[in-house]
Formats: C-alpha cells, structure tokens, sequence
C-alpha cells in the first residue's frame, strides 16, 4: 500500500486544520491506519489509530479531546481533524498503515510497514 499525506500548514495557537491520508494499493480497510508526529529532536509519537476492519479509535494523552481521526472507505482516505492547536503540536505528521498489528503494538512506530511522506505542522505562539 502507498500513502499520501496532505494538508499541513502554519495556523497560529487555538486554530485548526485537517490532514489527509490517501491509500493506493490496497484498501485501507485491510489496515490499521494511523498518524504519528515527529518533532525535532525527539522521537516519533503516536497520534491517533483507526483499528482495522472497524471503528475503533485510539488517541494519544496529548491530543485527547483536541483531535478526531476518521476514515472515508469510498475514498481510502483517513483524516486527521486537528482542533485547539499549540505550539507543542509543532511537528512532522506522517500516516503509517499496517494490516497484522496487535494492540500492544498499536503505539510504536516501528512496528508499522508502511509510511508516508509526512507533512510539516507549525503552530505559532
């Protein structure tokens, strides 16, 4: 499966944006979809997962209640809708997909096969 992030951008503290995640290949469905983030100097963090094959969600502590993942199958696209940003947000955003993940697994980012390219997120103070 290839992956195609989209919708980065600057937005100063309090605002919003909405990335995009486009699967080819295979059906997003068949996968766990997820989004980490990488600032600099510090390793990749979870985001925020959609299990696969279901609508079970799962969020980072940080972005708890600030940030909504969804899914559109007609499209096999997944969303990443970012909301109350900070400037802690700051950082690469990458969609990572992999279909045999097991839950203890869900927050690493080493365990996932397929990544895209990123997308720059900066939140002004």
């Amino acid at each position: 499966v290839q992956l195609q992030a989209s919708g980065g951008g600057l937005v100063q503290a309090g605002g919003s944006l909405r990335l995009s995640c486009a699967a080819t290949g295979r059906t997003s469905r068949s996968y766990t979809m997820s989004w980490f983030r990488q600032a600099p100097g510090k390793d990749r963090e979870f985001v925020a997962a959609i299990w696969r094959g279901s609508s079970t969600k799962y969020y980072g502590d940080a972005v708890k209640g600030r940030f909504t993942i969804s899914s559109d199958s007609a499209k096999d696209t997944v969303y990443l809708q970012m909301n109350n940003l900070k400037p802690e947000d700051t950082a690469v955003y990458y969609c990572a997909a992999d279909s045999t993940l097991i839950l203890s697994s869900l927050w690493g980012a080493a365990n996932y096969d397929y990544w895209g390219q990123g997308t720059q997120v900066t939140v002004s103070s």
